[in-house]
């Protein structure tokens, strides 16, 4: 007989009941305005450690998800980027459908942003810049790791990084089937955990209806408009 463990007890404290759109909080009405903000937040504190890091959610062509989580490496007006592995599971589920998911959670600041949208692969002489800025032991692991597939133990993988480490000698290390994807996307929600659980929800999309400003508000950012949501 299987045993069920209650943990619904468990409650999260957060801060008291602030609006995202507080007087202090932010000016500008723009997605990517209010995402570097919070990001800029983020960074800041000692007790988030990998503040980049974002649960990527893909689903294939038979419609089964699959979520895991992607370091985010840039970010702009075009969308945000990642790098993986192009024979991975994400990179084969987001060749056979583009839509993706991907969500951020700073639990320090009880803050959350989701971004929906869809992805391109970025061109190869951007990856290419971006894999040999990175350290020389993650290049090899890169090159090492035939990601996703199944392998006999560890020490398979051991023995595939010293092989390479020996080959190379000094020498640059070859980017292996591996590079960047930018999410573009068509919409970016913002969560701010309340004491009294009436959390704060404001969701940019991109959009090209006229906004009723009771609903619909128009953005700050040309084509975008934003609007609140129950929580």
């Amino acid at each position: 007989m299987s045993t069920t463990v209650e943990i619904s007890a468990i409650r999260a404290k957060y801060r008291e009941p602030q609006d995202i759109f507080h007087e202090n909080s932010m000016t500008k009405k723009d997605p990517f305005h209010l995402f570097t903000k919070w990001f800029d937040e983020a960074l800041v504190r000692e007790d988030l450690v990998e503040p980049n890091a974002m649960c990527l959610a893909t689903v294939n062509k038979d419609g089964y998800p699959s979520a895991r989580f992607v370091l985010l490496k840039t970010y702009d007006e075009r969308g945000f980027t990642f790098f993986t592995n192009y024979d991975s599971r994400k990179a084969k589920d987001m060749e056979e459908n583009p839509n993706v998911a991907a969500t951020i959670y700073w639990l320090p600041l009880k803050r959350s942003i989701r971004i929906e949208g869809s992805v391109t692969k970025i061109s190869k002489e951007e990856s290419e810049v971006y894999f040999h800025s990175r350290p020389r032991a993650s290049q090899i692991g890169a090159l090492a790791s035939p990601q996703s597939k199944a392998i006999p133990s560890r020490e398979y993988l051991d023995e595939i990084e010293s092989g390479i480490k020996k080959e190379l000698g000094d020498g640059q290390v070859p980017i292996p089937n591996w590079g960047g994807y930018l999410i573009t996307p068509r919409a970016i929600e913002f969560w701010q955990g309340q004491t009294n659980r009436l959390h704060d929800r404001i969701r940019f999309r991109k959009s090209d209806e006229k906004a009723d400003e009771k609903l619909v508000h128009q953005a700050d950012l040309e084509g975008w408009v934003y609007e609140r949501l129950a929580p």
